[in-house]
């Protein structure tokens, strides 16, 4: 079913991280500001607005630091959640993998979906995702995925990859795919690499428009082939272009309802991309609400979810006449938006891949076993 219909609750935990990621797409904004965690009290009044308003019953905890570093609000939230819903919860988790024994143990009982930030073999991985003095990551996140997949007995648990491809695993991604099966990951995400989100959008910052660089075509061509020994072997994989295949919409993903994120600093964005609300810059359009301190609630912005709601194909003339126009839904709005500086805007070479994955691998004849993340 198209990416729209993934409908759930994101929070973003904590601007704290461990890792030191070459194209971290918000390590700019985190380093502008001071750690913030997200209160429970915040939290809990966006569960309540979420399940009162919606009949999902799925929550999510992603960036723009890793969640795992505050692992007790994490607990806090899942356990009041749960006496909302008991059953009907799903949780899912965003994580750069590198998390400690006791945090596993409970995420192996607590969680339904987990998605690690992997960039495949070790001495890739290891070159983009690394700590802070450089020293690499992967020897953990292998630790903890075979620890989860060798404990793992009757918990409603999948576990998979999501992995940045850059110039560095293009042409690795068969690799890749053999590399993640080894560890029991059957599960895969692909998404090229984007510009970071800074002040100002990318298509007025030149300094950051000359230092970006990657191969479109290439990785397209190396998807195609690597898709297809994955179907062969009974593994999924995924691209971020692909992610409405299965479906069709003319709307791209969750921002377009928009359904809520809670950012650590007391506001509802409806993008992952827009990970703060005071300091949302050009991307302050995705932001709809505010945490109200005087009524423990937050105050939503109508002006700024029917502007959202309005950006589908039938209001962007690039789509009106493109043939993927039912299977893409306009492409990521958070991206277009970053570099375009329109949510309007779009990302041509980015459209002519979608059209080109059409055309090879055409649409799923059945809705996908997971939404990418």
């Amino acid at each position: 079913m198209p990416h729209i219909e993934k409908q759930m609750a994101s929070f973003f935990i904590t601007t704290k991280c461990s890792l030191a990621c070459k194209y971290c797409y918000n390590m700019e904004e985190r380093s502008q500001l001071k750690e913030q965690t997200l209160s429970f009290e915040m939290a809990k009044a966006g569960i309540d607005m979420f399940f009162n308003e919606n009949k999902s019953r799925h929550i999510r905890f992603y960036g723009p630091g890793e969640p795992t570093q505050e692992i007790g609000i994490v607990k806090q939230i899942v356990e009041y959640a749960k006496l909302k819903t008991g059953d009907e919860l799903t949780v899912e988790l965003q994580t750069n993998g590198v998390f400690s024994e006791s945090a596993r143990k409970w995420l192996l009982d607590n969680v339904n979906i987990i998605w690690v930030s992997f960039d495949g073999e070790p001495y890739i991985h290891d070159a983009l995702r690394c700590f802070p003095d450089g020293s690499p990551t992967s020897p953990i996140i292998e630790k903890n995925l075979k620890w989860l997949r060798d404990n793992k007995t009757n918990q409603k648990l999948m576990i998979g990859a999501r992995v940045t491809i850059t110039n560095e695993n293009i042409e690795c991604q068969i690799q890749m795919i053999d590399y993640f099966r080894s560890l029991g990951i059957e599960h895969i995400w692909s998404d090229p690499v984007f510009p970071s989100v800074g002040i100002i959008p990318v298509c007025d910052d030149a300094e950051k428009t000359s230092d970006f660089s990657f191969d479109m075509d290439k990785y397209v061509n190396n998807y195609i082939e690597a898709k297809k020994y994955a179907d062969e072997i009974g593994v999924f994989y995924g691209s971020f272009l692909t992610c409405n295949f299965d479906g069709i919409s003319n709307r791209h993903c969750r921002a377009c309802t928009p359904t809520p994120h809670f950012t650590a600093d007391g506001y509802i964005s409806a993008c992952d991309l827009a990970a703060f609300g005071e300091n949302a810059h050009h991307m302050d359009c995705f932001v709809y609400g505010k945490w109200n301190k005087d009524t423990k609630s937050y105050d939503l912005w109508e002006d700024r979810i029917e502007m959202l709601q309005a950006r589908s194909t039938d209001a962007m003339p690039h789509c009106r006449s493109c043939d993927a126009r039912d299977y893409c839904g306009g492409y990521c709005l958070g991206e277009v938006m970053n570099e375009t500086g329109s949510l309007f805007g779009q990302k041509a070479e980015t459209c002519k891949a979608i059209r080109k994955l059409l055309s090879e691998i055409g649409v799923s004849n059945e809705p996908y076993p997971y939404f990418h993340p």
